[in-house]
């Protein structure tokens, strides 16, 4: 099989990452990477968008986007393809993501910060694995988790 690798969007897999589809019911809890590119284009010196690919085929979307203001990374609208759920895609995209966090691209911060509907059991239990914990913050729905990266 071939291994998960983020490949940053460009005009090679954009539409392929337009053409991603959640689960019924998944809607509610992450953006669709229109939306999601869309904000890439308005926060283009300040955000990386990639495609999640297994091979030649993309998967998945997540971004990292850096907040000048608190001095912090975030990662916004992870998503993995319906019928790709549940073969850990979610996990190896978000390590390669925190690596990609650890160089450093926008700004010295090691702090990671991102938010999670409580009612997303997969995605809050993935993310409380990988070592984030609940900071006492919230947006709108959302609780907001962090990480510090070592």
């Amino acid at each position: 099989m071939d291994p998960i690798a983020l490949h940053k969007v460009d005009e090679s897999n954009f539409m392929a990452c337009f053409g991603l589809n959640l689960r019924d019911g998944q809607e509610r809890f992450v953006s669709h990477p229109i939306r999601s590119l869309a904000q890439a284009y308005v926060y283009y010196d300040q955000c990386t968008p990639f495609a999640v690919c297994r091979g030649d085929e993309v998967v998945g979307y997540v971004m990292v986007i850096y907040d000048y203001d608190e001095q912090t990374y975030n990662i916004w609208h992870l998503m993995i393809d319906g019928a790709h759920q549940g073969k850990g895609y979610g996990r190896t995209a978000m390590e390669l993501a925190l690596d990609y966090i650890r160089t450093k691209p926008f700004g010295a911060s090691s702090r990671v910060l991102m938010t999670v509907s409580p009612e997303n059991r997969a995605a809050f239990g993935l993310y409380q694995s990988l070592g984030f914990s609940a900071t006492g913050r919230s947006d709108e729905e959302e609780i907001e988790l962090g990480l510090t990266l070592d």
